[in-house]
């Protein structure tokens, strides 16, 4: 057998020779109240027909994004992936190694690699970017800690408008770091109590655009405070594809910019494995976290790439690392890569400004709903509205519709005090008939 290939005579054999009768015997030194008088609570052993059906019943239990209406975001987005997408990612030439450190025999790995850092640093405006991170909110936690490595302060300032889940993972890995972190009070325009919070001892600013409740911001001022007192300027974006259609983070004076990349090229495949986008100026390059991949000639004169400044062997000395990240999103980088060439400049320009009509035509038909307030002044795609009631309960009631309503914020922050708060998304994927079907349930189920 491939996986179990001990025979119960090689069994009797490895007994014999270590000195005990019985498998039992290797536990003679666990007190018998810890052991298990029978089983594990598990079912036995099945056929491949019966388990097929069990998991069969099982993943019948989710609902499917693509089911019908639907509206959430959050961080999470469904985008349309290409067919094409799929069967590129299948081809042999990045069915090579996956940790690359061997450049002679994973060519197409690097290569697309060092592509997919070139789409990233001019998708965010800035100078170099990494062969991706984890997912947003660790290239979050990890832009932190660099900037903390670079100005050698201990404070950082997170903005109301960070995505509490972001902002969590920050404070996680900052608990852990010993670091320093005031995270402001949550804001739908969190512009003013960020500027406020820059003093002589901040390391970086960390502000999200579009922010959590989808508001869109120009942070060149808050980029201006952050630089003039000293600290570095990191920006967050959680929806990708806006940055099709707004001003880039390096054009607003960022010094790092991360992001979830899922939108491109990445399913919603029911919470992840997401990509990470993490870019910085080159200055700071040397304290960048994560792989780098560079492009070089063999000795034969040859175009070639190879893995450069930092590999992994340079992080095994836990307290000299500039970060412990021991790999990258190596399948999911590539699916955002493939989709980044099928679009093109172009491309993505038309999906993100498809993106914001929509928004705008889910806008307008809420607005007629009794009751709502919409509280995103400026959005891309997403945007946060006020409900007469708990905005869970409406949620919970459409589903028997089919349509999946958005994201209470209280299941992102339960204790801001938001609980009558709603994120609702739409994208290229929302259709005329999904708004007008969400807008006309709301009005049943909402009591103004």
């Amino acid at each position: 057998m491939r996986y179990l290939p001990l025979t119960p005579a090689d069994r009797t054999r490895m007994l014999g020779v270590i000195g005990v009768d019985s498998i039992d015997d290797l536990f003679a030194d666990v007190p018998a109240a810890a052991r298990l008088s029978g089983p594990v609570d598990l079912p036995y052993h099945a056929g491949e027909l019966e388990v097929e059906r069990e998991l069969a019943g099982l993943a019948a239990l989710n609902r499917p994004a693509g089911a019908g209406p639907f509206f959430c975001g959050a961080g999470a987005y469904k985008h349309h992936v290409p067919a094409t997408v799929d069967h590129i990612i299948q081809r042999s030439e990045f069915l090579t190694s996956y940790t690359p450190y061997q450049p002679e025999i994973a060519q197409g790995t690097l290569q697309v690699l060092f592509e997919f850092q070139t789409q990233v640093a001019a998708l965010t405006g800035m100078d170099v970017a990494n062969a991706s991170m984890y997912d947003g909110s660790t290239a979050c936690a990890e832009a932190v800690m660099m900037a903390q490595r670079v100005t050698r302060r201990n404070k950082s300032v997170l903005s109301g408008g960070v995505h509490p889940h972001y902002a969590a993972v920050t404070q996680t890995i900052a608990h852990a770091e010993g670091m320093d972190i005031v995270r402001l009070p949550v804001a739908v325009d969190a512009e003013a109590d960020v500027l406020a919070a820059i003093d002589a001892d901040t390391a970086c600013v960390v502000v999200q655009t579009p922010n959590v409740f989808g508001t869109v911001t120009d942070v060149t001022k808050i980029a201006e405070a952050a630089h003039a007192a000293g600290a570095l300027l990191i920006v967050v974006t959680t929806e990708v594809v806006s940055l099709g259609l707004l001003k880039s983070p390096g054009e607003m004076g960022a010094d790092i910019t991360v992001a979830e990349g899922q939108s491109i090229g990445v399913g919603l495949n029911f919470g992840g494995p997401y990509v990470g986008l993490f870019a910085v100026r080159e200055k700071f390059v040397r304290q960048m976290p994560g792989r780098l991949c560079g492009e070089t000639l063999d000795a034969e004169g040859r175009r070639g790439f190879v893995l450069t400044l930092s590999t992994r062997e340079q992080h095994i000395r836990r307290e000299k690392a500039t970060s412990n990240i021991c790999t990258n999103s190596g399948l999911c980088a590539l699916a955002f890569s493939i989709h980044m060439s099928l679009l093109g400049e172009r491309g993505l320009r038309d999906l993100a400004l498809l993106n914001h009509s929509r928004a705008r035509q889910l806008r307008a038909a809420l607005a007629d709903v009794p009751g709502f307030e919409i509280l995103t002044p400026r959005f891309f795609n997403e945007f946060a509205i006020r409900l007469p009631q708990d905005a869970g309960a409406p949620v919970e009631a459409l589903l028997a519709d089919g349509i999946v309503a958005g994201v209470p914020f209280a299941r992102l922050d339960p204790g801001a005090g938001l609980e009558n708060v709603l994120l609702v998304t739409a994208t290229e994927t929302t259709s005329e008939a999904d708004i007008a079907a969400f807008a006309e349930a709301l009005k049943g189920r909402v009591s103004a």
